[in-house]
């Protein structure tokens, strides 16, 4: 039963750190509209999260339509960010019409990219007919 808890304890090891931020991220997707964002953790911050973590810190996860869409398995801290945002009204309505891509630097700085997604089928495809076909 020791391991039980011990795997819930490091499942959600930076899950208090995202939560404690969370205003801050979603301000920084909102911004993000206009230019590339960034925010500096401060190292000891991130370390005091997770103190017996091993492997670094730094990650890419892509969040798009309240889903993380690369691989981040290998990554706890990038999975608890993702855990954070997917409970997040607002963070899964801004990513239903664009990706938000995390990176977290060796220098533990966030940036936050937002790309916007274009519908999968254009309305209009270059040389084809849409309008009404006379027969």
């Amino acid at each position: 039963m020791n391991s039980y808890i011990n795997y819930f304890t490091i499942a959600e090891s930076y899950g208090y750190l995202w939560g404690k931020y969370r205003p801050a991220i979603l301000k920084l997707m909102i911004s993000s509209a206009d230019e590339p964002q960034q925010y500096k953790f401060s190292a000891h911050e991130i370390r005091r999260a997770n103190p017996k973590g091993k492997g670094g810190f730094t990650f890419t996860l892509k969040f798009h339509k309240g889903n993380g869409v690369n691989d981040i398995k290998l990554s706890l801290i990038a999975k608890d960010l993702l855990r954070v945002l997917q409970q997040s009204k607002k963070a899964s309505q801004l990513s239903e019409s664009s990706m938000y891509e995390f990176m977290l630097d060796k220098h533990f700085v966030l940036h936050v990219i937002k790309t916007d997604i274009q519908d999968e089928i254009p309305d209009k495809l270059p040389g084809i007919m849409t309008e009404g076909i006379e027969g």
